[in-house]
């Protein structure tokens, strides 16, 4: 079956699954993964409700006699590689569609700052944006195939953790705008550098020069702005405080979100915890200038958006406040979490961090580097959970004082401390790597 032959079998779907128990109307495409083979669920996935099953051409289905009719009805449809295909007909199914596809990628803040483009852009306009985090190889085709006549936008996260991924999946989006939150350490274990940060995120800068469209460049940013120099050809359109007049206004107990000021005396208070949220703020108000949404109309939907997915929100327990931003962590982003929480005059401050994982072999480096900076500020309590914390303890230069630093192996043993004797009365910073589970402490808090 060619390209458009699928296409026509899935414009007259319910869409597409990877989860063949999710198949009635749809598409069910037979992914391959480190623990699983979606070929082996392929029947159950009809048996579900799927008008077709795209399998392997070397699975067993596609070969054995037994199912000969299936294939001759269309609806077990072998190919070389699911996936591949997959994103072929993303591909197909997106060009078929004139409308402005603006790209995101960066190191850190993308899934917020692409639900704060989103927000800004449905005050006038139709959008269709990423769900959740779906941002990699199989979640950017799932996303475009979501593109519907109805759609006059469409806002699609990039994420990558190894070279050559932002070119793969820009080549998949076929963008014709794109914006780089920042550059930072983190996946260092699949960049392998710095550099090698930089070079892969900025491939949607390639992919936005060659195809003669625009680039929204945080001019703060001395990074980006290096990297948009290096590429004479890219078209930029520039955004960051000193463009649009901007300042971050003090955070205070009695006003905890972050708020901007601009020239013109108006004051933007949002619901969002962190000065280092202000620049995807920004970001998103230079989106919404340029596709013409009103000012007044984007404002006031950027400072009604409330986080979510333990990403910067802020929340009050019958004991304490926690700021929660738990989802992930890495060197660049911890060091924005901790200047930002320092910067504010809450009392009884504590921090509770978990391991950054995929750091590679700068890890123990970066993890001592954020012990130190701890041993530097006004914080009544420190505890870190994870190996890569543990490991570091003997730097911690503070003797007999246990209350106040705390090394836990896993977020086990801090739930068990907690149960014990639950601290009241302070305001905590909770960030780490999602895998180490620190949502899971909310509850105890």
């Amino acid at each position: 079956m060619n390209l458009k032959e699928l296409h026509k079998r899935f414009s007259a779907s319910e869409g597409v699954s990877k989860d063949s128990r999710d198949t009635r109307g749809k598409l069910y495409f037979a992914l391959r993964g480190e623990r699983f083979d979606g070929n082996d669920f392929a029947l159950s996935a009809l048996e579900n409700g799927a008008v077709a099953a795209i399998i392997a051409a070397d699975s067993t289905f596609a070969t054995d006699p037994q199912y000969e009719t299936e294939r001759k009805e269309g609806r077990l449809i072998p190919v070389e590689d699911p996936l591949k295909t997959l994103q072929d007909l993303a591909r197909f199914h997106r060009s078929r569609f004139r409308i402005p596809v603006i790209a995101l990628t960066g190191t850190n803040g993308k899934t917020t700052t692409k639900e704060l483009i989103r927000t800004a852009l449905a005050a006038k306009y139709r959008v269709t944006a990423t769900q959740g985090n779906l941002n990699n190889h199989i979640g950017v085709p799932l996303t475009l195939l979501t593109i519907n006549q109805d759609t006059e936008i469409a806002v699609v996260e990039m994420g990558a953790s190894a070279p050559g991924e932002i070119r793969l999946l820009a080549s998949i989006a076929l963008p014709t705008f794109g914006l780089i939150t920042n550059v930072g350490t983190a996946h260092i274990l699949g960049f392998g550098s710095f550099e090698g940060v930089k070079q892969t995120k900025g491939e949607l800068y390639d992919y936005l020069q060659r195809t003669a469209d625009t680039a929204f460049v945080n001019a703060d940013n001395e990074h980006l702005a290096e990297m948009a120099r290096m590429r004479p050809d890219l078209r930029v359109i520039h955004y960051g405080k000193r463009i649009q007049g901007a300042r971050v206004a003090p955070a205070s107990w009695e006003h905890p979100f972050l708020r901007l000021e601009f020239d013109h005396g108006r004051i933007l208070e949002t619901h969002l915890i962190g000065n280092y949220n202000a620049d995807n703020v920004l970001g998103a108000l230079a989106i919404a200038t340029h596709f013409g949404v009103p000012e007044a109309k984007a404002w006031e939907a950027l400072a009604a958006y409330q986080p979510s997915n333990n990403r910067s929100q802020l929340l009050k327990t019958e004991k304490n406040l926690l700021i929660v931003d738990a989802y992930n962590a890495n060197p660049s982003s911890m060091a924005a979490a901790l200047d930002s929480f320092e910067s504010i005059a809450y009392p009884n401050k504590g921090v509770i961090l978990g391991d950054m994982r995929e750091l590679g072999n700068v890890s123990e480096q970066e993890h001592r580097k954020l012990i130190e900076r701890l041993q530097t500020m006004t914080l009544e309590k420190v505890w870190l959970v994870g190996t890569e914390f543990q490991a570091q303890q003997s730097a911690w230069t503070q003797e007999n004082n246990t209350d106040k630093i705390r090394f836990y192996e896993d977020i086990q043993a801090l739930k068990e401390d907690l149960h014990q004797a639950c601290p009241e009365g302070m305001t905590w910073l909770i960030k780490g790597s999602n895998s180490i589970g620190l949502q899971k402490i909310v509850e105890d808090l």
